[in-house]
């Protein structure tokens, strides 16, 4: 019989190849394993957060620029409460948000700082019925700079000084409800818009907020402003109109027949009646109705 001589060396390092090898092999199903759990994992997130926002409820609402503060306010705590439904606000005077409504711009709620605006669409049969109410009302006020540099008192003294020629005031262009308020002011004075704006003693805002900018940067007098935006700048507040002067500032709110989501817009407006809300326009300064 031959003996068979065995290189032990030789055996040991061949092992140490093989099991090598099977390691880097199962290092390699394992990590391509989890890199395929991860991507699937990552996928199904991203599947789920896609599925949450299809079914998403965007809503589109106009309101008077006085609300800026309150509404974004108003929007943050209901979306928080509703996470399915999605606000995006749009803010100018009543006056533009309706022709832009008329123009068919997408509107689910619109909420005008004056009847005025509201009736033109309740006329022209645009909204939902059943939906309007009388959401809040506010004041209209005079308002200084800091200071109060040119010393105005009260609307019956800005009366007597726009006559004699001797100060600025701002207020709204005609086509928003600040403005026909402050021409319902004139008139009550028995005072001529037309002989003032060309005597040069009147500026013009396209919305209250240009003029309560105009007002806080003393770019102006004075100017006619809601009480609410008063507070809101930190502006001085000389005189409140009576509603002999100008009549009652009521916001009307109602949704738009033409709304792709009328369910889901009436909800909002209903929330828009709670206590919850209503806490946060009185805080600035609006009566909730």
């Amino acid at each position: 019989m031959k003996n068979v001589s065995f290189d032990w060396k030789s055996g040991l390092l061949t092992g140490i190849l093989v099991f090598g090898a099977v390691l880097l092999a199962s290092c390699g199903s394992a990590g391509k394993s989890g890199s395929s759990a991860a991507s699937a994992e990552a996928e199904t997130e991203e599947s789920a957060a896609e599925s949450t926002a299809a079914v998403q409820t965007e809503l589109y609402v106009f309101a008077a620029a006085s609300m800026t503060e309150t509404m974004d306010q108003i929007i943050q705590l209901y979306e928080a409460k509703h996470p399915d439904t999605h606000l995006v606000a749009t803010y100018d005077s009543s006056g533009t948000l309706l022709k832009q409504i008329q123009e068919g711009a997408e509107c689910d709620l619109f909420v005008s700082a004056a009847q005025k605006q509201m009736n033109a669409l309740e006329e022209a049969g645009s909204l939902l019925e059943g939906s309007r109410v009388d959401l809040l009302e506010n004041k209209v006020t005079l308002a200084v700079p800091e200071g109060n540099p040119s010393a105005v008192e009260s609307f019956d003294a800005l009366a007597e000084r726009l006559k004699a020629g001797d100060i600025l005031l701002g207020m709204g262009n005609s086509d928003v409800p600040v403005g026909q308020y402050t021409q319902k002011i004139f008139a009550y004075y028995g005072l001529d818009e037309e002989a003032l704006a060309s005597s040069g003693v009147l500026t013009y805002g396209s919305n209250v907020k240009e003029v309560t900018t105009q007002v806080k940067e003393a770019a102006v007098d004075c100017g006619v402003i809601y009480a609410t935006d008063a507070h809101s700048a930190g502006l001085t507040v000389v005189d409140s109109a009576t509603k002999e002067m100008c009549g009652q500032v009521i916001y009307p709110a109602a949704v738009l027949k033409e709304s792709a989501h009328a369910e889901a817009a009436q909800e909002f407006l209903a929330f828009l009646k709670t206590h919850e809300a209503a806490e946060i326009f009185e805080g600035v300064g609006f009566t909730a109705l």
